[in-house]
């Protein structure tokens, strides 16, 4: 599967007080592009829960940050599937300032049951299309 792109600029808001994207911030960016890669494959995420009763959980995040980001600029997030497994994805996403990486992680999510939070396999129609 390629890798799916979201841009995103950056705010005030996402800053600290020297200027530069607070570190927590760009796991938020990230989850903005997982969704958005979800919702660009006919997924929407309250669907899911409310049809088939699943939620899915960050499990782990191994976050390398490379350069700093600052107010204003444009960044593009990537999204990529590594690894499909029955109740989980891991998903390879960068985040790029003019071309150059300045963040890189490999997140874990897990599918979970929206009542118990248990392990439940991928909706099937999902699993279908990550795991191409």
């Amino acid at each position: 599967m390629t890798a799916f792109q979201w841009p995103v600029r950056v705010y005030y808001e996402d800053t600290d007080s020297g200027g530069v994207v607070y570190y927590a911030n760009y796991l938020r960016f990230m989850e903005r592009a997982r969704t958005e890669w979800l919702r660009s494959l006919g997924f929407e995420q309250d669907e899911l829960i409310e049809n088939q009763g699943v939620i899915f959980a960050v499990r782990s995040a191994q976050v390398d940050y490379l350069s700093p980001a600052r107010f204003n600029d444009q960044l593009l997030v990537t999204s990529r599937v590594l690894k499909v497994g029955k109740a989980s994805l891991s998903i390879a996403q960068q985040i790029l300032k003019e071309n150059k990486t300045i963040c890189d992680a490999v997140i874990k999510i897990a599918s979970l049951d929206a009542v118990t939070f248990r392990p439940v396999i991928l909706p099937t129609e999902l699993y279908k299309i990550v795991s191409k």
